[in-house]
């Protein structure tokens, strides 16, 4: 990793330029849509952003009339989003914390949370999990987007694609190989800065049944779960956008504070 940047406060200036204020591709047109379909209206509502990034989704839902406390554990990510509203009109409450321990933050102090593609950064999930609900109302939602653990593993998951002679003509079949589901673990995770130079961010595998158990737990119960499909947006500009079309590499749940 010689040269690289390691870690979200060195990938913040570069990750805020990427999601701007509508998203990447990837969020925009393919996670952001299933999520923003859960969360719902937000009117009037206290809303938790957990792992906010460059917060381009707190200003959105603060425009829409939400309340909205943006939490990131990287103060250079919190400078970032504070930079896309430098005079405060929108009224976000940032706040640097991890995840994992909101002691700033009331007990049933929010409507909804969600954690968008961040679940799998935190590497105590579980506090996170039960932190969120301790500062949730009764009834009150968290919407989390994360990679699909049953086919986005890291390393231990690829796409394979086979040409297999049916009828006289050749089909294409897509498959998704993936191993060691089961087991919970860790990885560095690359993304590409530029052509000469690579980040890398630690992200954390977990089945789907961890995260069920998890969920119980901590007093809540999952009541709706969404697996991304591509938009037309994103066919049109990901050459990977067909293979989602078959295999999500993404999911999207709902779980409601009891």
């Amino acid at each position: 990793m010689d040269g690289s940047l390691v870690g979200w406060d060195a990938l913040a200036a570069w990750y805020d330029k990427k999601q701007g204020e509508e998203g990447d591709l990837w969020h925009r047109s393919l996670i952001d849509p299933s999520l923003i379909k859960l969360v719902g209206s937000v009117a009037g509502k206290d809303v938790l952003d957990l792992g906010c990034g460059n917060g381009y989704l707190s200003r959105k839902f603060a425009r829409e009339g939400a309340r909205v406390s943006a939490v990131d554990a990287s103060p250079a990510m919190i400078e970032c989003a504070k930079k896309h509203d430098p005079d405060g009109e929108l009224d976000i409450n940032y706040l640097v914390s991890s995840a994992s321990n909101l002691e700033s933050l009331k007990d049933r102090s929010f409507d909804i949370a969600y954690g968008n593609m961040t679940l799998m950064d935190f590497e105590d999930a579980e506090s996170a999990i039960k932190e969120t609900s301790r500062v949730l109302r009764r009834g009150g939602r968290f919407v989390a987007s994360l990679s699909h653990p049953c086919f986005d593993n890291g390393k231990n998951s690829a796409w394979i694609m086979e040409r297999v002679l049916t009828d006289n003509s050749f089909e294409r079949r897509l498959y998704r190989r993936i191993r060691a589901y089961r087991q919970p673990s860790s990885e560095q995770f690359p993304w590409g800065i530029s052509v000469i130079q690579k980040g890398f961010t630690r992200g954390y595998h977990r089945p789907l049944n961890w995260y069920a158990r998890v969920f119980k737990s901590a007093g809540m119960a999952i009541t709706a779960l969404e697996e991304p499909e591509p938009t037309s947006e994103f066919l049109e500009n990901e050459s990977d956008g067909e293979f989602l079309l078959e295999v999500p590499l993404h999911i999207v749940f709902e779980a409601l504070k009891l």
